[in-house]
Formats: C-alpha cells, structure tokens, sequence
C-alpha cells in the first residue's frame, strides 16, 4: 500500500537545500539588493530597484542550486559536482547586463558606476547564497561608503573633484558677442568646454516683445577642476545673458 505524503513534507527538505536556512540566505539577498537599487533609484541611474533587487535575489538562487540542486545524481555513474563552475557562469552572464548600461556621449564613457554596481549586487547575492553573510553585509556596508562617503572626500580635492561633466543651458541676447564672453569665463574659471551647441530660443519665432525675443540659446558642455556655482554666478552677470541653467552630471565612470 502506498502512502501519501503532503505536499509541504515533500518539498520541504532542508537536507537537501530546501530549507529554511535557504529561504533566509535568499530572503538576506532580497533585502541587501533591494538597499543598493533604492539608492540607485534615488541617484536616477538607468539600473533602478527592480534590475538590482532581479540581479542580487537570481544570483543567489544560482548559488543555492550550485550546492543543493544535483544532489540526486552525484555518485550516480561517476557523476562528480563542481559548484565552482554555476558560479563562474554568474560572473560571466552578469556582464551583459553591465554592458548594456555603458554607453559614450561626447567622448565621455557614461554608466560604469552603474554597471559596477550591478556587478557587485550579483557578488552580494552569491555570497547571500554561498552562506557568507558577513561577506554580503560588509559588501553592502561597502557600496554605500563608495557611493555616498567618497564624494564627500573626493570634493575636498579639486583634481578630482573636477572631473565630472557638467551641461549649461544659457540664453542670451544675439548679435553683442556674448557667447564668446561667455566661453572666455568658463576658461578662465578653470573649465575646458567639450561640447558647444547653439539654437535660437523657442521665442525667438513667437514675434513676442518681452527683453528675450531675438534671443538664442547655447548648450556647453564642460568639465575641470572650478566652482561650478561660482561659474553659473558669474556667467549670469555677463550682459546680455538671459537665463542660465546647469545639469551636473557627477562622476558616474
């Protein structure tokens, strides 16, 4: 006679990796991916919550079904496990995900912190999985640091400080020479324009008479070691700039 087991008896096997031991190492991964993609969230990063918590929760399942997923077939026909090798795979695939998120604008390499965040986040969750979790949580503990304390530092030195794009957004009157006023502050502030486009400003074809008709509108791109506030400052005191406005784009390599 056969006798049947509940389905919650069958499957719950902490012998064999489907235990509550795994259900926590997956749950820890759940928590620590979720922390680094609310900060990612935060910073506006194309990686967001959901692709870091995705990375870090997958990760560790592959860790866990590396140790405890072939359980029934080791010693059957020679049959030898390397859990290495599940791990290795992770390492590899988890880079195409990093590389969808590089990109170059304007000679400027864009979304390597981010990739590299992703990177981490899948070696977060494989130590969740592997059972390390002091590893995971200092890992943690570690991108946080980077990410949020470093810039901190890194601004107190102007070499390294300086080394972020910013993009200005300025309007100004035609026909004064003010773009060429304006390009000469911006190198005597310290800065080395990379990118330089101009439009006329969306008024300019309304026939409106306020002070900005006639006006055109110029995008620089700029990057060094000065006081970006201190820049905009003095480029609003030029005659004949209208309005002016700065996106920095920060350190994100």
């Amino acid at each position: 006679m056969h006798t049947f087991q509940p389905v919650a008896s069958v499957l719950w096997d902490p012998g064999a990796g489907q235990g509550l031991r795994q259900l926590a190492e997956l749950g820890l991964a759940l928590v620590l991916s979720t922390l680094i993609g609310l900060e990612r969230a935060v910073q506006q990063k194309s990686a967001g919550l959901r692709t870091h918590t995705l990375v870090g929760v997958g990760a560790a399942l592959f860790m866990e079904v590396s140790q405890h997923g072939f359980g029934t077939v080791l010693g059957h026909d020679g049959v030898v496990l390397d859990p290495s090798r599940v791990a290795a795979q992770v390492v590899s695939g988890i880079g195409f995900i990093g590389g969808g998120l590089i990109f170059v604008r304007r000679d400027a390499v864009r979304g390597l912190t981010t990739a590299a965040t992703i990177w981490l986040t899948a070696a977060i969750g494989m130590a969740c999985g592997g059972g390390l979790v002091l590893l995971a949580l200092a890992a943690t503990a570690g991108h946080f640091l980077v990410v949020r304390i470093f810039p901190l530092l890194t601004a107190r030195v102007p070499a390294i400080a300086g080394l972020g794009q910013t993009d200005l957004r300025i309007s100004y009157r035609v026909g004064a020479g003010v773009l060429a006023r304006i390009l000469e502050r911006c190198t005597q502030a310290g800065f080395r324009v990379i990118d330089v486009r101009v439009d006329r400003a969306p008024w300019s074809d309304s026939g409106d008479e306020r002070p900005g008709a006639g006006a055109a509108e110029v995008q620089l791109s700029i990057e060094g070691t000065g006081d970006i506030p201190l820049l905009v400052t003095d480029l609003a005191e030029v005659p004949g700039v209208v309005t002016i406005a700065s996106s920095a784009e920060g350190n994100d390599y």
